[in-house]
């Protein structure tokens, strides 16, 4: 087997723009769901607001790129109150079925027929990330270095994504770390011990969870901005449910209510996907495994890491990093 693209391929995803998109959605879901207890499993509609709301305002309104991410924050900031007004007084399970059904009416929205002129249906929109590749600071071509006989080398556009994308995840764990060590973040900590004590104290307790479901989703949908930086195009479909249901994967795998909690979560998760991809491609390849063909490779690798999740789960249920307690939600 061809282990030298096997661990090339693995360790470049490991900082990839696949890690970083998530990673910044997974901060959001952080917010919501490890420090306020709140079962948002929506969070893939903030991503698709977002970045729908990027390349409308730049390929239907032909306005400038900076134009569209501020629609894009502003769209994600109306959507968390949309969802949230009707929604954040329903206990968990109830909360986690709603935004269920609100992200998958925003992602049947965009594909619709009725409104192809706009959101382009099926297809998505393509062509709005060149004011974005403009400020590229790199020339074209191929950097990185060679880690051994493993060749690490990045596109320049590639890398620009990822520069942007590493420091929004900076900034973001920035701004997570110091809100929660505030009065405001161990508020939000005591709803999701028992918000009926906090209310008790003269809480408004919607109001805090109101602010943690738009700081995460605004947070969240830069993942949206930097998948459609990245590839060029956004699609309805890439924003389905099973995409939040990545992001609980990454923050349970590195820890909830911890800071660097989803980053590395997102970072090991997209590691074990590329690492057993690319070694079960390689093994039904090489006639080692004969029981699957090359088409079901990438399939079974799933099966894999929900096996590990669950065996994660079974005997250390709060993550890699996490505490116990943090994932104790108080769910009356």
């Amino acid at each position: 087997m061809d282990w030298i693209t096997i661990l090339s391929t693995t360790i470049k995803s490991a900082v990839g723009v696949e890690t970083v998109l998530y990673a910044l959605a997974a901060i959001g879901i952080n917010i919501h769901f490890g420090y306020t207890g709140l079962l948002n499993f929506g969070q893939a509609a903030f991503m698709a607001v977002a970045g729908y709301g990027l390349a409308v305002t730049v390929t239907v309104m032909g306005l400038p790129f900076w134009v569209g991410i501020i629609v894009g924050l502003v769209a994600a900031a109306v959507l968390a109150l949309l969802l949230g007004i009707p929604t954040l007084h329903l206990r968990a399970d109830y909360l986690a079925i709603v935004t269920i059904a609100g992200a998958e009416i925003i992602r049947l929205v965009f594909r619709s027929v009725a409104f192809k002129d706009i959101f382009g249906g099926s297809d998505g929109r393509r062509g709005f990330g060149t004011g974005f590749q403009e400020l590229n600071p790199f020339p074209p071509g191929d950097y990185g270095f060679n880690l051994g006989p493993i060749p690490l080398f990045f596109a320049h556009w590639q890398l620009w994504v990822m520069l942007v994308g590493w420091v929004l995840i900076a900034v973001c764990c920035l701004i997570v770390y110091l809100v929660m060590k505030s009065p405001w973040g161990r508020v939000l900590k005591a709803i999701r011990e028992d918000e009926d004590a906090v209310r008790s104290l003269g809480k408004n307790v919607f109001s805090y969870k109101m602010q943690s479901l738009v700081l995460g989703g605004v947070i969240g949908c830069l993942g949206g901005f930097i998948y459609g930086l990245a590839y060029g195009s956004v699609q309805p479909d890439v924003f389905g449910t099973e995409t939040t249901f990545y992001l609980y994967t990454m923050v349970i795998l590195g820890g909830a209510a911890r800071v660097f909690g989803p980053v590395i979560g997102s970072m090991l998760f997209w590691v074990l996907l590329v690492l057993l991809n690319g070694t079960l491609s390689e093994a039904v390849a090489a006639g080692v495994i004969t029981f699957i063909d090359a088409n079901q490779a990438g399939a079974l690798r799933y099966v894999f890491v929900g096996l590990g999740l669950i065996l994660l789960l079974v005997f250390r249920p709060q993550g890699i990093f996490g505490d116990k307690r943090e994932i104790a939600i108080d769910a009356r």
